[in-house]
């Protein structure tokens, strides 16, 4: 019931935001227009996947099956690496498992580890769909997982919790724009539009739309707070 509450009054309302949005010509999109559709692509995607991890844990129960959990607060990551400790965890495990350590992990050597690291990376963007921008996406990921080791998760480390979860969250929804475009081609164009600072709203969205999209950040960063 969870995942279903998710799937139909999360996630299916930020979609008719974000196909809006992402059918239009990016070279008319407003930017204010063109971040609030990546953001509600960005909470469409969390919830819409998410919804089914959740449906199919309860009706693997009901049949005794116990499947494990899939997502952990993902949006709530400090750091890209956190981030996919959290996010789609049993393909992470898969790969982690089956590709990465096969591959010789990190026991041949710090150039060979960011190597495979990389390469995972760049097959788990090709997993999911034979296309370039996931190959791209994929590869995204990958380097800022690399940056990670190298530098930045200690930088995000002593910048704090909010800063980190801010700067982490900016670099998912970068990285999911890629994924959601339909080639490769039209990444640099909807970039362009994200940062071009055009005036106003190409799209408007109704009160049902902001109502969700509110809740969709509340339930996103909700474990965040103290309580």
């Amino acid at each position: 019931v969870i995942g279903l509450a998710k799937k139909v009054l999360i996630a299916n309302t930020m979609a008719l935001y974000a196909d809006q949005v992402f059918g239009m010509n990016y070279g008319d999109l407003a930017t204010g227009t063109a971040w609030i559709g990546i953001l509600a692509y960005t909470f469409q995607i969390y919830f819409d996947f998410s919804c089914y991890s959740d449906m199919a844990i309860g009706l693997g129960k009901m049949m005794g099956f116990r499947f494990p959990d899939n997502f952990n607060d993902p949006y709530t990551s400090r750091s890209v690496t956190e981030f996919w400790k959290r996010w789609h965890m049993t393909l992470g495990n898969f790969i982690m498992n089956y590709l990465y350590i096969p591959l010789g992990g990190n026991r041949k050597g710090k150039g060979r580890m960011y190597f495979n690291l990389w390469l995972c990376f760049l097959l788990s963007g090709l997993w999911h769909g034979a296309s370039w921008n996931f190959v791209l996406w994929g590869a995204f990921h990958g380097l800022f997982i690399c940056a990670d080791k190298l530098f930045l998760k200690n930088l995000l480390k002593k910048a704090g919790t909010v800063p980190s979860v801010v700067i982490t969250f900016f670099l998912v929804a970068m990285g999911w724009v890629l994924f959601r475009v339909d080639t490769a081609a039209d990444a640099g164009g909807f970039y362009q539009a994200l940062f071009a600072f055009r005036d106003g709203l190409t799209v408007a969205g109704d009160a049902q739309f902001w109502c969700v999209f509110a809740l969709a950040i509340a339930f996103s960063f909700l474990t965040l707070l103290p309580f």
